[in-house]
Protein backbone atom coordinates (compact mmCIF):
# COMPACT_ATOMS: atom_id res chain seq x y z
CA UNK A 1 0.00 0.00 0.00
CA UNK A 2 2.83 2.72 1.00
CA UNK A 3 4.73 1.84 -2.38
CA UNK A 4 1.34 2.44 -4.24
CA UNK A 5 0.74 5.72 -2.64
CA UNK A 6 4.13 6.88 -3.52
CA UNK A 7 3.77 6.26 -6.93
CA UNK A 8 0.44 8.10 -6.81
CA UNK A 9 2.24 10.80 -5.10
CA UNK A 10 5.12 10.60 -7.93
CA UNK A 11 2.89 10.98 -10.58
CA UNK A 12 0.77 13.97 -9.06
CA UNK A 13 4.27 15.99 -8.69
CA UNK A 14 4.85 14.57 -11.94
CA UNK A 15 1.50 16.82 -13.15
CA UNK A 16 2.07 19.66 -11.15
CA UNK A 17 5.64 20.35 -12.56
CA UNK A 18 4.56 19.96 -16.11
CA UNK A 19 5.13 23.12 -17.88
CA UNK A 20 1.97 24.51 -18.84
CA UNK A 21 0.72 25.12 -22.67
CA UNK A 22 1.52 28.07 -24.15
CA UNK A 23 -2.34 29.71 -25.67
CA UNK A 24 -2.39 30.81 -28.94
CA UNK A 25 -1.95 34.67 -29.31
CA UNK A 26 -3.25 36.20 -32.26
CA UNK A 27 -1.42 38.50 -34.02
CA UNK A 28 -1.90 41.86 -34.39
CA UNK A 29 -0.80 43.24 -37.28
CA UNK A 30 -0.16 46.90 -35.40
CA UNK A 31 2.72 45.24 -33.88
CA UNK A 32 4.93 44.43 -37.03
CA UNK A 33 4.81 48.24 -38.59
CA UNK A 34 7.62 50.49 -38.59
CA UNK A 35 6.90 52.50 -35.32
CA UNK A 36 7.28 49.02 -33.70
CA UNK A 37 11.03 48.44 -34.04
CA UNK A 38 12.77 46.33 -36.03
CA UNK A 39 12.22 42.26 -36.58
CA UNK A 40 14.66 39.93 -36.89
CA UNK A 41 13.47 36.74 -38.21
CA UNK A 42 14.79 33.67 -37.19
CA UNK A 43 14.55 29.58 -37.78
CA UNK A 44 15.86 26.84 -35.06
CA UNK A 45 17.65 24.13 -36.37
CA UNK A 46 15.92 22.59 -39.03
CA UNK A 47 15.06 18.56 -38.79
CA UNK A 48 15.43 16.15 -41.30
CA UNK A 49 11.80 14.30 -42.36
CA UNK A 50 11.86 10.98 -40.24
CA UNK A 51 9.19 8.33 -39.57
CA UNK A 52 7.69 7.89 -35.82
CA UNK A 53 5.42 4.61 -34.61
CA UNK A 54 3.34 5.85 -31.55
CA UNK A 55 2.08 2.71 -29.44
CA UNK A 56 5.05 0.66 -30.15
CA UNK A 57 6.02 1.27 -26.88
CA UNK A 58 8.70 -1.88 -25.31
CA UNK A 59 12.13 -1.73 -27.14
CA UNK A 60 10.96 -5.30 -28.79
CA UNK A 61 7.60 -3.02 -30.15
CA UNK A 62 10.00 -0.46 -31.29
CA UNK A 63 12.44 -2.85 -32.95
CA UNK A 64 9.47 -4.92 -34.72
CA UNK A 65 8.18 -1.13 -35.79
CA UNK A 66 11.37 -0.33 -37.50
CA UNK A 67 12.14 -3.64 -39.15
CA UNK A 68 8.56 -3.52 -40.44
CA UNK A 69 9.33 -0.08 -41.63
CA UNK A 70 12.79 -0.16 -43.30
CA UNK A 71 11.58 0.98 -46.91
CA UNK A 72 9.80 3.50 -45.58
CA UNK A 73 11.81 5.19 -43.10
CA UNK A 74 14.91 5.13 -45.93
CA UNK A 75 12.72 6.68 -48.12
CA UNK A 76 11.16 9.19 -45.80
CA UNK A 77 14.70 10.70 -44.67
CA UNK A 78 15.67 11.46 -48.23
CA UNK A 79 12.61 13.51 -48.42
CA UNK A 80 13.77 17.30 -48.94
CA UNK A 81 12.06 20.38 -46.78
CA UNK A 82 10.54 21.62 -49.43
CA UNK A 83 10.43 25.39 -49.18
CA UNK A 84 10.88 25.77 -45.39
CA UNK A 85 14.41 27.49 -45.67
CA UNK A 86 12.54 29.88 -47.39
CA UNK A 87 10.21 30.88 -45.13
CA UNK A 88 12.14 33.58 -43.42
CA UNK A 89 12.81 35.51 -46.16
CA UNK A 90 9.13 35.06 -47.16
CA UNK A 91 8.12 36.55 -43.89
CA UNK A 92 10.46 39.09 -44.00
CA UNK A 93 9.10 40.25 -47.58
CA UNK A 94 5.69 40.48 -45.52
CA UNK A 95 6.23 42.21 -43.02
CA UNK A 96 8.19 44.97 -45.20
CA UNK A 97 5.54 45.06 -47.76
CA UNK A 98 2.98 45.82 -44.79
CA UNK A 99 4.91 48.81 -43.47
CA UNK A 100 7.33 46.88 -40.92
CA UNK A 101 11.16 46.79 -40.66
CA UNK A 102 12.26 43.26 -40.59
CA UNK A 103 15.91 41.39 -40.91
CA UNK A 104 16.61 37.53 -42.07
CA UNK A 105 18.50 36.12 -39.55
CA UNK A 106 21.20 33.75 -40.91
CA UNK A 107 22.24 32.05 -38.10
CA UNK A 108 19.60 29.43 -36.19
CA UNK A 109 18.44 29.85 -33.50
CA UNK A 110 19.37 26.87 -30.66
CA UNK A 111 16.63 27.47 -28.05
CA UNK A 112 18.57 24.60 -25.64
CA UNK A 113 21.14 27.35 -25.83
CA UNK A 114 19.22 30.50 -24.44
CA UNK A 115 19.19 30.67 -20.51
CA UNK A 116 15.52 30.21 -18.53
CA UNK A 117 13.49 33.61 -18.03
CA UNK A 118 13.63 34.56 -14.80
CA UNK A 119 9.66 35.43 -14.82
CA UNK A 120 6.68 33.19 -15.74
CA UNK A 121 2.85 34.70 -16.39
CA UNK A 122 0.84 34.56 -19.09
CA UNK A 123 2.32 35.21 -22.61
CA UNK A 124 5.94 35.13 -21.03
CA UNK A 125 8.52 33.23 -23.13
CA UNK A 126 10.28 30.48 -20.78
CA UNK A 127 13.46 31.24 -22.84
CA UNK A 128 15.37 34.67 -22.34
CA UNK A 129 15.50 35.98 -25.85
CA UNK A 130 16.58 39.33 -24.51
CA UNK A 131 20.32 38.89 -25.19
CA UNK A 132 19.20 38.69 -29.08
CA UNK A 133 18.47 42.66 -28.92
CA UNK A 134 21.78 43.86 -28.63
CA UNK A 135 23.40 40.83 -30.62
CA UNK A 136 21.58 41.52 -34.16
CA UNK A 137 20.26 44.99 -33.26
CA UNK A 138 16.82 44.39 -33.26
CA UNK A 139 13.27 44.91 -31.42
CA UNK A 140 11.10 41.19 -31.96
CA UNK A 141 12.32 38.05 -32.57
CA UNK A 142 9.65 35.82 -35.10
CA UNK A 143 11.01 32.69 -34.34
CA UNK A 144 10.68 29.49 -36.33
CA UNK A 145 10.05 26.41 -35.51
CA UNK A 146 9.43 22.34 -37.15
CA UNK A 147 9.11 20.11 -34.76
CA UNK A 148 7.45 17.42 -36.69
CA UNK A 149 8.51 16.42 -40.48
CA UNK A 150 7.98 12.93 -42.15
CA UNK A 151 5.96 10.12 -41.69
CA UNK A 152 3.85 8.31 -38.66
CA UNK A 153 2.04 4.95 -38.16
CA UNK A 154 0.01 4.00 -35.48
CA UNK A 155 0.65 0.82 -33.32
CA UNK A 156 -0.65 -0.94 -30.23
CA UNK A 157 2.98 -2.93 -29.40
CA UNK A 158 3.78 -5.04 -32.01
CA UNK A 159 0.67 -4.75 -34.18
CA UNK A 160 0.64 -1.77 -36.82
CA UNK A 161 -2.99 -0.52 -36.35
CA UNK A 162 -3.19 2.36 -39.32
CA UNK A 163 -1.35 2.66 -42.47
CA UNK A 164 0.98 5.26 -43.06
CA UNK A 165 0.46 9.29 -43.00
CA UNK A 166 2.24 12.34 -43.58
CA UNK A 167 3.18 14.82 -40.91
CA UNK A 168 3.82 18.53 -40.76
CA UNK A 169 3.96 21.07 -37.79
CA UNK A 170 5.82 24.21 -37.62
CA UNK A 171 5.02 26.86 -34.52
CA UNK A 172 5.69 30.65 -35.28
CA UNK A 173 5.92 33.21 -32.26
CA UNK A 174 6.98 37.12 -32.19
CA UNK A 175 8.70 37.90 -28.72
CA UNK A 176 9.31 41.20 -27.84
CA UNK A 177 12.80 41.94 -26.87
CA UNK A 178 12.00 44.55 -24.15
CA UNK A 179 9.41 42.46 -22.20
CA UNK A 180 10.11 38.79 -22.85
CA UNK A 181 6.72 38.03 -24.16
CA UNK A 182 4.86 36.70 -27.15
CA UNK A 183 2.97 39.32 -29.18
CA UNK A 184 2.32 36.47 -31.37
CA UNK A 185 2.04 32.45 -30.75
CA UNK A 186 0.57 29.78 -33.23
CA UNK A 187 1.35 26.60 -34.44
CA UNK A 188 0.00 24.73 -37.75
CA UNK A 189 0.05 21.34 -37.92
CA UNK A 190 -1.03 18.77 -41.27
CA UNK A 191 -1.42 15.73 -41.53
CA UNK A 192 -2.35 13.23 -44.71
CA UNK A 193 -3.09 9.70 -45.93
CA UNK A 194 -3.32 8.61 -49.60
CA UNK A 195 -6.48 8.11 -51.11
CA UNK A 196 -4.77 4.35 -52.53
CA UNK A 197 -2.29 1.82 -51.50
CA UNK A 198 0.20 3.14 -49.93
CA UNK A 199 2.90 0.32 -49.67
CA UNK A 200 4.65 1.31 -53.06
CA UNK A 201 8.39 1.14 -52.35
CA UNK A 202 10.74 2.20 -53.35
CA UNK A 203 9.13 5.55 -53.96
CA UNK A 204 6.57 5.47 -52.47
CA UNK A 205 4.46 7.52 -54.71
CA UNK A 206 0.79 8.42 -52.38
CA UNK A 207 2.74 9.04 -49.43
CA UNK A 208 5.55 11.20 -51.20
CA UNK A 209 2.49 13.33 -52.81
CA UNK A 210 0.52 13.11 -49.15
CA UNK A 211 4.10 15.14 -47.95
CA UNK A 212 4.46 17.47 -49.82
CA UNK A 213 0.81 18.40 -50.10
CA UNK A 214 1.27 18.81 -46.00
CA UNK A 215 3.79 20.97 -46.66
CA UNK A 216 1.88 23.45 -48.92
CA UNK A 217 -0.68 23.70 -46.59
CA UNK A 218 0.56 24.42 -43.55
CA UNK A 219 3.21 26.68 -45.23
CA UNK A 220 0.22 28.34 -46.70
CA UNK A 221 -1.56 28.92 -43.24
CA UNK A 222 1.84 29.95 -41.54
CA UNK A 223 2.08 33.00 -44.40
CA UNK A 224 -1.41 33.98 -44.30
CA UNK A 225 -1.36 35.15 -40.96
CA UNK A 226 0.78 38.00 -42.58
CA UNK A 227 -0.64 39.04 -45.93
Amino acid sequence: MRSILLLIGVAVLAVGCAAPIQSIVELNKSTLNAKSGKVGVVMTPLRKADTRFPGADCLLCMATASILNTSLTSYTQKLPPEGLPELKATLAELIRKNGGEAVVIADELKLDDLPDFASEGPNIARKDFSGLKKKYAIDKILVLDVPVLGMYRQFSGYIPTSDPRAEFEVKGYLVNLSNNTYEWYQKFSEDKGTNGDWDEPPNFPGLTNAYFQALETGKDKLVGIFK
